[in-house]
């Protein structure tokens, strides 16, 4: 069974198999552990039925996603199981790999990718001329977290070993304001 943790937006999500789950909380990092307990409880498994675990690395919240990478990795670690990172754009674009995908960031800005343009940020003057190149946009509604599990089966089956880091596509808070 593979497990998936999203902590990349507000709250928690799941993935276990063929069951979802979305908690909203109000500490992620406070709540995780429990939560995620609790869902393989409900989800009629154990620890020892997980084979793997997918984790979403971004883009989104800065430390959801380092929290949520480090629980995985932990998890993995001490189940001695492979972890695999899934991002965002990775989730939209299998239903619609056609499809731009422009994810507000919040700040302004929307962070974007689609098939021939590697992840980055642009202001929204820039996504409305870039979008035209595609299809159809998505990014406006939720990505199907159950669509995680193929991606981290076709991972695994690739046998390509990415690093489990967070994708980060502007500099943090910290780093933009720098004083050395």
């Amino acid at each position: 069974m593979i497990l998936v943790i999203n902590t990349s937006g507000a709250g928690l999500e799941f993935v276990l198999d063929d069951k979802y789950a979305r908690v909203d909380v109000e500490k992620q990092s406070i709540a995780l552990p429990t939560e995620c307990n609790r869902f393989l409880t409900e989800s009629g498994a154990n620890w020892s039925d997980i084979t793997a675990i997918g984790v979403v690395v971004g883009p989104g919240s800065f430390t959801g996603i380092r929290m949520g990478i480090a629980y995985a990795k932990g998890l993995a670690m001490g189940l001695d199981i492979p972890i695999v990172p899934i991002n965002a754009f990775e989730l939209y674009l299998y239903d619609t790999p056609d499809a731009f995908v422009a994810i507000d960031s919040g700040r302004g800005d929307f962070f974007v990718a689609a098939d021939g343009l590697a992840p980055c940020t642009m202001s929204i003057d820039d996504v409305e001329v870039k979008q035209m190149n595609w299809l159809r946009t998505v990014g406006h509604k939720p990505f199907n977290l159950k669509n995680a599990i193929s991606i981290v089966n076709n991972k695994l089956a690739s046998e390509k070993n990415e690093p489990v880091v967070p994708m980060y596509l502007r500099p943090s808070y910290a780093e933009r304001n720098k004083k050395c």
